[in-house]
């Protein structure tokens, strides 16, 4: 299983955010929702980015480009072994960034490859 790290979670049940969570946690994957929203999803608590986490294999991001740079050193610093750029938060940047961290950048959709099951 791949712990998750979801930046953007939210608990409006109209977001992708919100149903990565859930399908997530149906798959067995275990959740670290991170968040400006208050609440929870899939059970889970939406929590301030603080000190990053260090066992964490995949951050998937519902932030877009224009607010992922405030969150560039928490993602390098959490270390995960790649991160996924969901559509709409494609960064060309970061992406470098993460490269150079031997950090592999993912454009995908986190619901698409868990319903495909290539996760």
């Amino acid at each position: 299983m791949k712990k998750t790290l979801i930046i953007g979670a939210t608990p409006n049940a109209d977001r992708y955010a919100y149903r990565a969570a859930q399908m997530l946690t149906a798959k067995g994957h275990p959740i670290v929702n991170i968040g400006i929203k208050q609440g929870e999803v899939a059970g889970v608590k939406i929590e301030k980015p603080a000190a990053p986490y260090h066992d964490i294999d995949t951050v998937t991001l519902y932030i877009g480009p224009d607010l992922q740079p405030g969150y560039y050193d928490y993602i390098i610093n959490t270390k995960p072994k790649r991160v996924i750029f969901n559509p709409g938060t494609e960064n060309y940047e970061f992406e470098k960034m993460l490269d150079q961290h031997n950090i592999e950048p993912v454009e995908a959709c986190t619901l698409v490859l868990l319903s495909i099951g290539q996760y």
